[in-house]
């Protein structure tokens, strides 16, 4: 599942970061952090998540697909997503926007690399 985009959903993020700027997208990734997150908790659990799917489009996604979302961003292993880990599961789950991002790191690292030698 890695950098894949479960189940066809559209790539918006590409667009998004588009017509918003990174700090805009940055924004609304918080935002719908927040829409999915438990109140009381304070992260994204899968509860949460399976109970607030719809207002991001999910609705349709099994138990399973949430379920490997959740595994697939839980990055320091407490079964549950910060903030942190569902931006950066966002960002590896637009494909598009990873393949950017690799091509701006290579111009970077091509630029520092030719300016050193």
């Amino acid at each position: 599942m890695a950098g894949q985009n479960p189940r066809n959903v559209e790539d918006l993020l590409p667009l998004m970061a588009q017509k918003l700027g990174g700090d805009g997208l940055i924004g609304e990734l918080c935002n719908g952090f927040e829409l999915l997150m438990d109140g009381d908790k304070g992260v994204i659990t899968f509860d949460s998540l399976r109970k607030n799917s719809a207002l991001m489009g999910l609705q349709d996604f099994s138990d399973d697909d949430l379920m490997n979302m959740l595994r697939e961003g839980d990055i320091d292993g407490d079964g549950a997503l910060n903030q942190m880990e569902f931006c950066v599961l966002m960002f590896r789950l637009s494909p598009r926007l990873m393949a950017e991002s690799e091509l701006l790191l290579e111009s970077v690292l091509q630029q520092e690399f030719d300016n050193y030698y």
